[in-house]
Parts: structure tokens; sequence; C-alpha cells
């Protein structure tokens, strides 16, 4: 069984990619609160971990998510989902971001290909200029937007 993904630093996530790219392999990075892990997020990580020879998924902090989704999010702590994430065997990196968009880690990442979900297309994808300015190709991966975690959250709300 493969081992669970390394969780790094943004600086040893630098580092090992690094080591990567030397090697010849192909960088894709997904990016995402991972809130409550859902059947969309798998098939979303799964197209990802199919655009390159390395996955890299960065998750949003628990203060971005808040910022991003309102009071009462995220439902789980940022370590939790990080972990979770890392145990999928598509993943071969996470790390935690803390600023509202992964802009800035693309920019020193520079991965191959950006993937992003179904829920953009290549034309509004908001890093795209990012992407596309240092070399890289941003695709849509994964089903149609189906399945979200406000969605869920609203359900089991209701459930009670």
């Amino acid at each position: 069984m493969k081992e669970p993904a390394a969780i790094l630093t943004e600086d040893d996530l630098a580092a090992a990619i690094e080591r990567d790219r030397a090697a010849g392999r192909t960088i894709a990075f997904a990016n995402g609160c991972f809130d409550i892990l859902h059947v969309g997020h798998i098939r979303y990580l799964a197209g990802s971990a199919d655009a390159g020879d390395v996955l890299i998924v960065a998750i949003n902090s628990d203060d971005s998510v808040r910022e991003l989704k309102g009071e009462g999010r995220p439902v789980m702590p940022e370590n939790e989902r990080a972990e979770m994430i890392a145990s999928l065997r598509m993943v071969d990196y996470v790390t935690v971001f803390r600023d509202r968009s992964p802009a800035r880690l693309l920019e020193r990442l520079r991965p191959d290909v950006q993937c992003k979900g179904t829920d953009y297309t290549p034309e509004n994808v908001p890093e795209a200029a990012v992407v596309n300015a240092y070399g890289g190709r941003v695709v849509i991966v994964g089903d149609p937007k189906d399945h979200s975690t406000t969605g869920y959250i609203r359900r089991l709300g209701s459930a009670t």
C-alpha cells in the first residue's frame, strides 16, 4: 500500500518539486478547502492527478476558509483536512496555504499544470494570468459540479 503523501511546508514543498522537476516529472497543482470530503473532490483530484506525474494539493488554511465561506467554516481543522487529502493514493504532496487565493503559491512553485474544477472555464480561472505568465497551462478537470460541501452542510442541517 502506498504511503500517505507528504504534508510539507511551502519551503519544503518547493525543494521537493525541484527534485521532481529535475527528474523530468510534470507537476500538477490542485487547490481547495476540502472541508467535508465528498465524491466531487475525489473526482477533481483524480482528474488533476491524470494531468501530471506529480500532484500537489494546496489546502486553504482555517482562516482563509473562514474568509471565503463565512463564520462556522471550516467544519474540520486544516491539519485534519490535510491528513485526509494526504491519505489519497493519487496525491503526492499536500501543503496548507494562508492566502485567500493560490496565486502567490502558484507563482512561487510554478507547476506545469494548474487544475481547476468544472465550476470554472479556462476563461474565468482567477489565477490563469499568473500561470500563463510563467508558461504553465490551466486545465479543467473532474465531474460536473453536482456536489458541494455547502450543499451537504445545508442538507445535514435540515435532517436534524
